[in-house]
């Protein structure tokens, strides 16, 4: 914990949220107040009390049963995003930075052709094509991922096989396999990492973006940008209703934030030479 000894409020603030969101997704498999999607209309819009932490919506759903629901959805999303992202984005940055010429040019144009259109534009244009739900939401968002990972996987592989470790194994005649496991991907695998951070906390903006356009996460499944769209409806009556899921995001993306800041500062050596 050497690297975290200098400025780390950051990661340890972030790492605190982080793992309160992990908490809430994996407490969500095993227990909730009530059922995320039962309905209770006589106790619609109740106020938070005992029985209910955070009250009720106006269908009479327990809101702190969808919050926590909701976590799980976030998590599923973030992870197997930002892995399509990681995966695919990785394969082809290292593609680029060992094939060079016309594979080089190619691969990064198509990138920068993803790059002409937003990320939640383009996730917008997939699920209103093949239809809204999870699925579907997360393949958007990680096709979005794919470019961002391949560009800084080729910028830092790049800055690896330029270094006398990496021509003198060239030299000895190791091929590209071998370098790529042995010296490319332990050296670029700290920027990586944070990159990836910051890409889930982007997820899970994206997915709450989806489901509050009524294109991700579909009833009865809980999710925070659902419940968002929920409660404008009844914004006047229940302001609480926006709070509750406005928060989850904030403080789910601030601690992702929080915590690729923090891991930027100790894997960094950079910055590690200037503490």
């Amino acid at each position: 914990m050497k690297g975290f000894s200098r400025k780390s409020s950051s990661f340890w603030v972030g790492a605190a949220l982080t793992a309160a969101l992990l908490a809430m997704a994996a407490l969500s498999y095993l227990w909730t107040p009530y059922p995320p999607a039962a309905i209770d209309i006589p106790h619609k819009l109740a106020p938070p009390s005992l029985a209910h932490w955070f009250g009720t919506d106006n269908l009479g759903r327990d809101v702190a049963s969808e919050i926590i629901g909701g976590a799980r959805v976030s998590i599923l999303v973030g992870v197997v995003a930002v892995g399509i992202g990681l995966v695919f984005g990785l394969a082809f940055g290292l593609l680029a930075a060992f094939a060079k010429g016309v594979v080089e040019d190619s691969i990064m144009k198509a990138c920068d052709f993803v790059f002409a259109f937003p990320a939640l534009l383009s996730a917008i244009m997939l699920t209103s094509t093949f239809g809204p739900g999870v699925v579907n939401a997360i393949v958007a968002i990680g096709i979005a991922n794919v470019p961002i990972i391949a560009k800084l996987t080729r910028a830092t592989a790049n800055s690896v096989l330029a270094r006398e470790y990496a021509l003198a194994a060239r030299a000895a005649g190791r091929g590209p396999l071998a370098i790529a496991f042995d010296h490319v991907l332990p050296n670029i695998a700290p920027q990586l990492i944070v990159q990836a951070t910051i890409q889930f906390a982007i997820a899970i903006l994206a997915e709450a973006a989806l489901s509050y356009l009524g294109l991700g996460a579909q009833p009865p499944q809980p999710s925070w940008g659902r419940m968002l769209s929920d409660a404008q409806n009844v914004l006047y009556n229940a302001p609480r209703l926006a709070i509750y899921p406005g928060a989850a995001i904030a403080l789910s993306v601030l601690g992702l934030n929080l915590l690729g800041d923090g891991l930027r500062d100790a894997l960094d050596p950079k910055l590690k030479a200037r503490s």
